[in-house]
């Protein structure tokens, strides 16, 4: 009875290790998939940043119960994100003209590879009054934040991901 354990212990123990390398495989896969399918989206300039949280200048960090976004098209941007901060010059004063909405058509969009993965993007609007530049820091696994510098406000950084639009 010993002879059939001692024979089958080390192939069970092979096999195990097969397997546990098959997942890890199959994991690797998935992730390069997805890096290769968000690479894809930044480079043909369509893709949709869901925020989920927002981080302003002053203050702590604030959970987004909301959907806000910023849509980027290879003709246009389209921001619906909300603003909390000091402004400092021209200032909103009816409850329509809050956060950061706007739709810009005129801007330059340039992307940096980085050293380790994931891309930085910059965004120069030149037809928007408050929002001048966008830094959009994207992750190969779809994460990415989000920071919107201003003339008239405080700077604010959104946390988020890269909406999977295929599903």
């Amino acid at each position: 009875m010993k002879t059939p354990l001692k024979i089958s212990l080390p192939f069970l123990l092979m096999l195990m290790i097969v397997n546990a390398n098959a997942q890890q495989t199959a994991k690797q896969i998935k992730a390069q998939e997805k890096a290769a399918s968000i690479k894809h989206k930044i480079n043909a300039q369509k893709y949709t940043f869901i925020a989920q949280y927002a981080q302003p200048l002053r203050g702590g960090q604030k959970y987004l119960t909301s959907d806000y976004d910023l849509r980027v098209k290879r003709d246009s941007i389209i921001a619906w994100l909300p603003y909390f901060g000091r402004a400092y010059m021209d200032v909103p004063y009816n409850s329509t003209d809050d956060g950061i909405k706007f739709t810009s058509t005129k801007f330059d969009y340039k992307i940096v590879e980085k050293k380790k993965g994931g891309w930085t993007i910059t965004i120069v609007l030149n037809d928007v009054r408050r929002s001048q530049k966008l830094f959009l820091d994207v992750f190969t696994n779809g994460s990415a934040t989000l920071q919107v510098a201003s003339n008239s406000r405080d700077a604010i950084t959104f946390q988020g991901y890269i909406k999977d639009d295929d599903k």
